[in-house]
């Protein structure tokens, strides 16, 4: 196997031999739709990046078994050569458990909901997925290492697997899988700057590298106490931060971060940037968090990074480029202006097609005598419409054994009853049956994967039993609604009445330019958002965010395309596109 690109001295990196110090920016290729990935690109390199990190979320690159999507915004390839032609180096973070907000963590649904594996270990069913994950990934990858002339100069092992475990067999096992497979150039793990995380989540001959924010002095103590000779290297050295529904925004301030990342480059230590790009978290990719409740990320991934969610330059753009400048050579080009946004636009919804009553044209009905989880449907994300009849009439406590995954909208007889949510623990809901056999539905929605803990693959949908005043509920018919073609929607007129009930509304705008835009949503409650078929994500007036990014390449010249699918209520049949974001309230 040829040597690789970057080698590391007692205290620091050689590339091709050249003394060489990471200045890195983390942008998730995933996260950026993929006409504008050279432009983030260029901005990297003049903010006086050297290099750019991202991970690789395995449950998109392989939704089913043995099945490798290497395409659109997952063409990862093609992310390499144009890193490569802007001349940044990449770090390459494969995972298999990546974290990063998203959805799972990165592991794919099909392998998570088997209760039997034990994720993150040796267990050979895990690691076996991961071999045959490996085989199929790598291959189209390796003419893309610096060895093979391509700008991939380090690979992750693991992602801050510290945090979760001990099983250094495990480790050993994926720094073999990835040599075996062909990767020579430098492996590296990253954990939490404490001695205890850096001593479960290294691995003898791998470089180990740090993650944290501030309290950049005893970081690196710590890290050089567990590595006495090597590189120093904060492999996330976080500016911002995430945000989950019903919090306020989180920022940081841009002087404050800059003064970290000038005590991290004094002291001679490499660095990644977490983020340099946040971007967004597109249809049904966001994670969750669950410590003493379940806590779902909201679709924006903006992470008061460096370059905002639409890929301006923010106000840490431009105290980073003058920090990096102290230390390495900044291109001497100007700052790139903001790009020119879309004309504030009002679109009007003209046409609407309810849901509950045209479900079976989205998703035919399995048949159970018991509610089956969205897992045993085979529902990676999305909905589920479930559906059956009360063998009882009369005022009651309709329960729910186990609570819901996640979100849950009880309709009784067709008319709205309760909503049931796992932030809250929520299990029961009272109602009236208005007669014996008057139909129950429960619309639920999955809002989105633990991505951190021991709570990944936690299933969704209807969790257990449902019981009427004691007496359960058979016999159930359940949609699974993934949402990936609507073109089946028997769209009509609508007359812009307020509705409160779940329903598709369709409208069309012009566009004479392309441009960055944000839809905002005043008067809508909570649902998805597609322009031209392409699916912005989630929204909801529970906040923090209010707008929803709409990347430029997705509209086109002339007529324009929305769709909304609204779940609760809406008092408006406009929607607006506007010139700037809305992120919400700043946590102070």
């Amino acid at each position: 196997m040829p040597a690789p690109a970057l080698t590391t001295t007692s205290d620091g990196f050689l590339l091709h031999g050249e003394p060489f110090r990471i200045i890195s920016g983390a942008m998730h290729y995933f996260r950026v739709h993929p006409d504008q990935w050279a432009d983030r690109l260029r901005k990297a390199r003049l903010m006086g990046l050297n290099t750019v990190e991202t991970y690789v979320p395995w449950n998109l690159h392989e939704p089913e078994p043995g099945t490798l999507v290497l395409d659109g915004i997952l063409d990862l390839p093609r992310y390499l050569r144009l890193a490569k032609a802007e001349g940044l180096h990449v770090l390459l973070r494969p995972g298999p458990f990546i974290c990063a907000e998203w959805d799972g963590g990165g592991l794919p649904s099909w392998l998570t909901t088997d209760p039997d594996i034990r994720l993150r270990s040796s267990d050979p069913r895990f690691t076996g997925a991961i071999d045959s994950y490996l085989d199929l990934l790598l291959p189209p990858l390796l003419p893309y290492l610096a060895e093979s002339g391509g700008p991939v100069i380090a690979v992750q092992v693991e992602n801050e697997y510290g945090a979760y475990g001990d099983d250094a067999a495990y480790l050993e096992h994926l720094a073999e899988a990835l040599r075996s497979r062909g990767i020579g150039e430098l492996l590296f793990t990253c954990d939490q700057a404490n001695p205890a995380h850096l001593a479960a989540g290294s691995l003898p001959g791998v470089l180990t590298t740090g993650t944290f924010g501030s309290k950049v002095a005893s970081s690196l103590e710590q890290l050089r106490a567990h590595q006495p000779e090597g590189p120093l290297m904060c492999a996330e050295f976080w500016i911002g931060w995430f945000d989950h529904w019903g919090e306020e925004h989180h920022t940081r301030d841009a002087a404050d971060a800059a003064a970290d990342l000038d005590r991290l480059l004094s002291a001679g230590a490499s660095v990644n940037i977490y983020m340099f790009h946040g971007g967004t978290n597109f249809a049904f990719t966001n994670g969750a968090n669950h410590d003493h409740a379940y806590q779902p990320m909201v679709t924006s991934y903006d992470y008061d990074a460096a370059l905002t969610e639409n890929g301006d330059p923010g106000p840490k753009y431009h105290a980073f480029r003058e920090v990096i400048a102290r230390h390495a050579p900044v291109p001497d080009e100007p700052v790139p202006a903001p790009s020119v946004k879309l004309p504030p636009t009002v679109v009007e919804l003209r046409q609407s097609a309810p849901l509950l009553p045209h479900v079976k044209l989205l998703a035919e009905a399995v048949r159970t005598e018991d509610p089956a989880t969205m897992d045993e449907l085979g529902l990676r994300a999305g909905y589920v419409l479930y559906r059956t009849t009360a063998p009882l009439a009369g005022d009651g406590l309709l329960h729910f054994a186990g609570g819901v995954g996640d979100r849950a909208q009880v309709f009784v007889d067709g008319a709205p009853v309760g909503v049931l949510e796992r932030e809250r623990h929520d299990e029961s809901l009272p109602v009236r049956i208005p007669f014996a056999g008057a139909s129950v539905e429960v619309l639920v929605e999955n809002m989105g994967g633990v991505n951190y803990g021991p709570r990944i693959g936690s299933p969704k949908g209807l969790l257990g039993a449902v019981t009427f005043n004691g007496t359960a509920l058979r016999g159930w018919d359940s949609h699974p609604l993934s949402l990936n073609d609507l073109s089946a929607l028997p769209l009509a007129p609508y007359d812009g009445s307020p509705a409160a009930q779940p329903a598709f509304y369709r409208g069309t705008f012009g566009v004479q330019t392309p441009a960055d835009t944000f839809l905002s949503l005043p008067g809508w409650t909570k649902g998805q958002a597609w322009i031209n078929g392409f699916h912005l994500g989630r929204y909801w007036n529970r906040g923090p965010q209010r707008t929803l990014y709409v990347p430029a390449p997705v509209l086109r010249p002339g007529a324009n395309e929305l769709l909304l699918l609204e779940l609760n209520a809406t008092t408006s049949a406009q929607v607006l596109l506007t010139d700037t974001p809305d992120l919400g309230p700043v946590k102070p």
